[in-house]
């Protein structure tokens, strides 16, 4: 037991070699380890493309492919676009690209960004009256925009920089603890690092403020900076997106369901994630499916959007619906906000080749026009979903996809996937379902006859 546990163990591992990294860890974990090995170098690129993957990233040894698709006919604000879509997920490309369809005869769909602004913040202890800091304060600000200047130089000719700065009391939530809160214009770039080196020089000149003033004791000469981070929440980074129509001209559904019911249904399935968190959960979830795959493949940072949009949705007090719809006049509205901090420019977006094609694909648009696609293609995943589960129900689209997946682990031939497509088009698709047709079809013909005849 102790020889197996050293032998799964290593120290210095990240001082070896890429193929010393595979060759212990094959040779260790795997039954096969040559098998192994001609698998994780078959999905190796070219020498300078994989170079810069093996950049983005440590200890790689490999690469994890995800399928690049796109989904054609999106017209937002009166422009068409081919969206990239990067996702495993059965379903989610199509049900993009039908919603997309259905929207572009309806006007399309419409996008606003309300505002791009981006926090980050200053997290301290000082030891004093907080009137006292309170009346420094004005001074500090200038000095902390000034003695940045040299960070922010670029920034601010490109329209950017910093917004404001503001201290807060944070002392009743935790004994001592203040907060420099700043907000920052990042154009078309993400901002993370700028930001960063903003704040970290940030905390740097506050300590050094604080023990400049001569008016304070000893003790509150001291100030200890405990972190100095960008903050992912960006309610102010905020862009709007609807679709919207009168309601006669949402056309006919399956199972004979009319305009009207069709959108008061769907009305209701939107107010029901909005009062349910259980609900609200998977409903989100969908709205997801749409915003992670074009933020993937345009290489943007889908965990920080995911982590934002979420905390967006509980900021009433309670996890709810990210999307919105009324009727009201005789038109139907379906809409959402969404924080979305994105950037075009810095990053993966022009290191990543595919990212790069992802832009071009779309017209090479700025931050805001992205914010727009993006949110654009979130709320069409939405709707999509909804038009399923209030009509036909979610396994009928779902099951499709499914049973392509199912055929393919069972290595079915081009013959035998055509006769259960044919044969599930009305039945329930299940794995052991599907076997037990591929069983069938493939029973020697003599004997199938034989059994028919009986």
């Amino acid at each position: 037991m102790s020889a197996d546990k050293n032998k799964k163990s290593i120290s210095g591992f990240s001082k070896l070699t890429k193929l010393g990294k595979m060759k212990w860890l094959v040779e260790n974990f795997f039954i096969d380890p040559e098998n192994v090995m001609r698998e994780l170098k078959s999905y190796w690129l070219q020498d300078d493309q994989q170079k810069v993957l093996d950049g983005f990233s440590e200890n790689t040894i490999s690469n994890f492919l995800l399928p690049y698709g796109v989904a054609p006919n999106f017209v937002i604000n009166g422009k068409t676009y081919v969206v990239p879509m990067v996702t495993e997920e059965s379903s989610v490309v199509a049900a993009a690209s039908a919603a997309a369809k259905f929207w572009m005869t309806r006007g399309g769909f419409n996008a606003k960004v309300i505002d791009t602004q981006k926090i980050g913040q200053v997290h301290f202890l000082w030891e004093g009256a907080s009137s006292k800091l309170f009346n420094i304060f004005p001074e500090l600000k200038d000095r902390l925009k000034k003695d940045t200047a040299h960070i922010t130089a670029n920034m601010d000719k490109r329209g950017g920089g910093i917004l404001d700065i503001e201290l807060l009391d944070k002392t009743e939530d935790l004994s001592n603890y203040y907060q420099l809160k700043a907000s920052f214009e990042t154009c078309d770039s993400m901002g993370a690092n700028f930001i960063n080196s903003v704040l970290e020089e940030f905390g740097l000149i506050l300590c050094d403020f604080i023990q400049e003033q001569k008016d304070f004791d000893e003790v509150e000469q001291e100030c200890e900076v405990i972190m100095a981070i960008l903050s992912n929440y960006t309610p102010d980074c905020l862009v709007r997106t609807w679709v919207e129509c009168p309601v006669e001209d949402l056309g006919d559904f399956p199972n004979e369901m009319d305009a009207r019911t069709f959108a008061d249904r769907f009305c209701q399935a939107v107010w029901i994630a909005t009062i349910d968190p259980y609900r609200a959960t998977t409903h989100n979830k969908g709205i997801f499916n749409g915003i992670d795959a074009v933020v993937l493949a345009t290489g943007n940072d889908f965990r920080a959007i995911e982590a934002c949009g979420h905390t967006y949705a509980s900021s009433k007090g309670q996890y709810r619906s990210l999307s919105s719809c009324k009727i009201k006049d005789g038109r139907f509205h379906f809409s959402m906000d969404l924080p979305l901090a994105v950037g075009t420019v810095g990053g993966l977006t022009k290191l990543h080749p595919i990212a790069k094609r992802s832009l071009e694909l779309m017209g090479n648009p700025n931050a805001e026009e992205l914010m727009g696609i993006i949110a654009a293609t979130g709320l069409a995943q939405n709707f999509a979903a909804l038009r399923s589960l209030v009509t036909t129900g979610i396994q009928k689209g779902h099951m499709k996809m499914h049973l392509q997946n199912i055929l393919n682990h069972l290595e079915a031939t081009e013959e035998e996937a055509t006769a259960a497509m044919k044969h599930f088009h009305d039945k329930v698709v299940s794995f052991n379902n599907v076997r037990n047709l591929l069983d069938q079809l493939r029973e020697p013909k003599s004997r199938r006859n034989l059994t028919n005849s009986n």
